[in-house]
């Protein structure tokens, strides 16, 4: 069963002062491909071969053109409203789908706002032509504290050589490329503290190798190691030491997105308990005539519906503030909506989700079925691009400092 047009159209109707006239038609779009293309491959991710589905994804993203709206221009430009109207109606058809989408904006971002022309050209080319990419920065011992990082570039004559490890990388396995961070050693040496530099290493690099990690939701993720690879110059993204805001920045825009991206489970997982609650019966009577099953409805909707405008907010926010130099963080006087709407969509997400299993009572735990695919598909959202802990931190911090607190400032 896919939502109905009603349901989409109240949906996008909410946000619509929002959007632009274009983003209507382009969503209408999107939720006809995802119904009939991409939900029909999301019921059998789970039993798929990852690297088959996953090149699948590509192929049909690609066909449908959304690619192109994925990947930045080549001037760094990104219509992030549309890419969470994507997002979210791919993800209520599958999980898998959805980080295929968003893997190859996230993975080139920092070639497109910090690459030389012919790299950049390149790269963002292939990567709308389905070449997969992925954005390495996490590492073992370096998740939500970035410059603990140990990987280490060090400079050689016109190239550089990379050492280290970085884990939870999407796309590792398949990617074509890696948008790699790594600890500057001369760089931090001369500031006295962490300097990071950026790279785009190829995947078939001497030296690069992964190891496969399987996690609650089925995508391609792994463990990249790097022994001695050694890449010119010419491949480094941005000016050496300064990728942390090559980082920063392509997290800050992306990030809104993984909102849209919880948006489109919890909308999915209502829509199973719409058909669930009427249909079941208990005591002689459905479900949903039960004053408690239609509590966690309505606070389930509520909460959805408020979710859906914090995230389109902080969107056109960043759609309106000027890009950028060498990828850092847009000025704006309401910084903190990205981290907002990151944090609130994922928990309510998993919230509604949750409930919406509960709702199921045994059904809901069941090993293929619809609910019990998305619990495992939202859980991992409130961690990924930063923890909702620390966007609670970002959001009083950034609020602060909007309002002159010195306190708040780094």
């Amino acid at each position: 069963m896919s939502a109905s047009r009603s349901e989409l159209d109240a949906a996008l109707q909410a946000v619509a002062p929002l959007l632009e006239p274009r983003h209507l038609p382009f969503a209408r779009g999107v939720e006809r491909f995802a119904s009939e293309r991409i939900r029909p491959l999301g019921a059998s991710d789970d039993e798929a071969p990852e690297s088959e589905r996953a090149h699948e994804y590509l192929r049909l993203l690609r066909e449908q053109g959304l690619l192109a709206i994925s990947v930045p221009g080549d001037d760094g430009a990104i219509d992030l409203r549309a890419i969470c109207l994507a997002r979210e109606r791919l993800a209520a058809a599958s999980a898998f789908a959805d980080v295929m989408l968003v893997m190859q904006g996230l993975g080139t971002a920092p070639v497109a706002f910090g690459a030389a022309p012919a790299l950049r050209a390149r790269v963002l080319a292939a990567a709308r032509e389905g070449a997969p990419a992925a954005f390495a920065l996490t590492e073992p011992e370096a998740g939500s504290d970035v410059f603990a990082m140990a990987t280490r570039a060090r400079r050689d004559g016109g190239s550089w050589v990379l050492d280290g490890e970085k884990t939870f990388i999407s796309n590792a396995g398949i990617a074509a490329g890696f948008s790699l961070f790594a600890r500057d050693e001369a760089a931090t040496q001369q500031a006295g503290k962490t300097r990071l530099s950026a790279f785009w290493v190829p995947a078939e690099t001497p030296g690069l190798e992964v190891e496969p990690l399987h996690t609650l939701s089925p995508h391609p993720i792994g463990t990249v190691r790097l022994h001695g690879c050694r890449v010119d110059d010419a491949q480094r993204l941005g000016e050496s030491g300064g990728a942390a805001a090559l980082a920063f920045g392509t997290l800050d825009r992306f990030r809104i997105s993984v909102g849209a991206a919880a948006l489109g489970l919890a909308s999915r997982a209502l829509e199973e308990v719409a058909a669930h609650v009427q249909r079941r019966r208990q005591f002689g009577q459905p479900l949903a005539s039960f004053q408690l099953v239609a509590a966690a409805i309505s606070d389930s909707v509520a909460e959805l519906e408020a979710a859906r405008l914090l995230v389109y907010r902080a969107a056109a926010d960043t759609d309106h503030s000027p890009a950028p130099a060498s990828g850092g963080k847009a000025v704006r006087a309401e910084a903190h909506r990205a981290s907002a709407a990151k944090m609130l969509a994922t928990e309510t997400a998993f919230r509604i989700v949750d409930r919406s299993v509960q709702l199921f009572g045994g059904l809901g735990v069941t090993r293929g079925s619809v609910v019990e695919r998305l619990y495992r598909d939202v859980r991992a959202l409130r961690i990924y691009e930063g923890t909702s802990e620390i966007h609670r931190l970002l959001i009083a911090k950034e609020w602060l400092a909007a309002r002159g607190n010195p306190s708040s400032e780094t």
